[in-house]
């Protein structure tokens, strides 16, 4: 899952930010309106949350810019007005959610899984490949029934490549939906990753799922199931 945060409190973003990561999301972050209107209509995201108060461009206004050019990606503002009001104008202007400040990081992940669910509730339903087995809900893998510990970037990773097997899979497209914005071109992080989440999910079993394609990418490969 990829997420856009729009919040202009460097502390608050920060908290946020940190914590998602460690839940296994990329975050991309921007701190105005302006700057948050570019990224949502440059990238593709699954979430935005949207700070109210922010310079250039307010939380409210973004999201009903967006709404009106067309994006249906689900959007949670933060906000400390706690007006009833309030909460009406968001949700009049396209917000999904509505949190307001101060609130407990708990119930921040609890809405984002509750848009998730709302939006697309295949994104939680177990995945399958040949003998290869995840658990989006709690982020466990298995493989032949012997369940894999892998680190939050492994595991995503894996999580597009099943949820796209049988598909070639570019570099370019791998880090847009894994990695966020800050990530650095010049490295071989994605063929690194492969390196690892084959050494612990393809090296012992049989056969192999993970494909390098040359001049191309990856793909797990998987034979389709019988009808």
């Amino acid at each position: 899952m990829r997420i856009l945060l729009v919040e202009d409190d460097s502390d608050l973003a920060q908290f946020i930010r940190k914590g998602l990561q460690e839940e296994g999301y990329a975050i991309d972050q921007a701190t105005n309106g302006e700057d948050g209107f570019l990224f949502a209509s440059t990238y593709s995201y699954d979430l935005l949350i949207l700070d109210v108060m922010l310079p250039q461009l307010d939380g409210m206004e973004l999201c009903r810019r967006l709404r009106t050019k067309g994006h249906t990606t689900p959007m949670l503002f933060l906000s400390a007005r706690d007006s009833i009001q309030d909460k009406v104008t968001g949700f009049d202007n396209g917000a999904d959610d509505y949190l307001t400040k101060p609130f407990a990081f708990a119930e921040l992940l609890a809405r984002i899984r509750a848009l998730i669910r709302r939006v697309g509730p295949h994104i939680l339903r177990r995945l399958k490949a040949a003998d290869l087995e995840i658990d989006p809900s709690s982020r466990q893998v298995w493989r032949a029934g012997n369940e894999i510990a892998l680190t939050n970037k492994e595991y995503s990773l894996l999580e597009y490549l099943i949820r796209n097997k049988n598909r070639v899979l570019t570099r370019t497209a791998i880090i847009e939906h894994v990695w966020d914005i800050n990530y650095n071109p010049m490295t071989n992080i994605v063929d690194a990753h492969v390196r690892a989440l084959r050494s612990k999910m393809d090296r012992d079993f049989s056969p192999p799922l993970i494909k390098s394609v040359r001049g191309a990418g990856y793909m797990l490969e998987a034979p389709e199931e019988a009808l």
